[in-house]
């Protein structure tokens, strides 16, 4: 199903009534792109796709699936997104379409910056879940974003700022902090997952501690001098 967001179709309303529409459908044609990307890899890889959110500054692939899901599948998905992009650009280009440069590179370098829930902050999240544990790679995930975001008010500020760029930045910021805010359920969720499915991980890792477990990883819980497996340790936890 795909959601097509209020301040889109404002923007739509606005380009019809102002004469720019071509540019605009043009514009929206990249998103479409770049969601489809996001959508038929994930589809290869049986993931359940909820909604296609289509925002004025990009879009967004909800997906309705475990967060145990390999990592290497999540980042295959997250890739495709600006790979079919710049392919669909070069497509334009030996058709003969001119002057589209601005639409494809805004979209795509403005959709790399590692800001959650962007591509680009969801590759950060990816590329530090590698090294870190998942609660721990959640947090930094956030932080991470917080500083870019920062960074980007000033410079809107300083240099660029409109109506437009105000509100997207809203908009993100609204985005990112619902984002935090579910950092409990989504770890709750993660540990769930792994006491109710059978994931056949390959690789092992000793922990201590829940919040110490990784995506990717059977773990072993080691208390002093004894050892349980996740599944032990995850039953007293629920029962507790």
């Amino acid at each position: 199903m795909i959601y097509i967001h209020t301040l889109t179709w404002f923007i739509l309303l606005v380009a019809v009534l102002t004469g720019y529409f071509y540019p605009i459908i043009v514009y929206m044609s990249f998103i479409f792109v770049h969601e489809a990307g996001h959508f038929f890899t994930a589809d290869y890889f049986g993931w359940r796709t909820d909604k296609i959110y289509i925002y004025p500054y990009g879009g967004y692939s909800k997906f309705e699936d475990d967060i145990n899901r390999p990592l290497k599948e999540e980042l295959i998905i997250l890739l495709m997104g600006p790979l079919v992009q710049t392919l669909y650009y070069c497509f334009l280009n030996m058709l003969g379409i001119n002057n589209i440069a601005a639409y494809h590179y805004s979209i795509l370098l403005f959709n790399l910056l590692p800001i959650y829930p962007l591509d680009g902050g969801k590759l950060v999240n990816i590329l530090i879940a590698y090294k870190i544990s998942y609660r721990e790679s959640y947090i930094w995930t956030h932080v991470i974003s917080v500083i870019v975001l920062t960074l980007c008010v000033i410079m809107a500020i300083k240099f660029f700022l409109s109506l437009t760029i105000v509100l997207i930045l809203i908009l993100l910021i609204y985005k990112l902090w619902i984002s935090y805010k579910d950092r409990v359920y989504c770890f709750n969720k993660f540990l769930l997952e792994r006491y109710i499915n059978k994931y056949k991980f390959k690789k092992i890792k000793v922990v201590g501690k829940l919040d110490k477990m990784k995506r990717d990883y059977k773990h072993v819980f080691k208390k002093g001098d004894t050892y349980c497996t996740e599944k032990e340790e995850l039953e007293r936890y629920y029962k507790r």
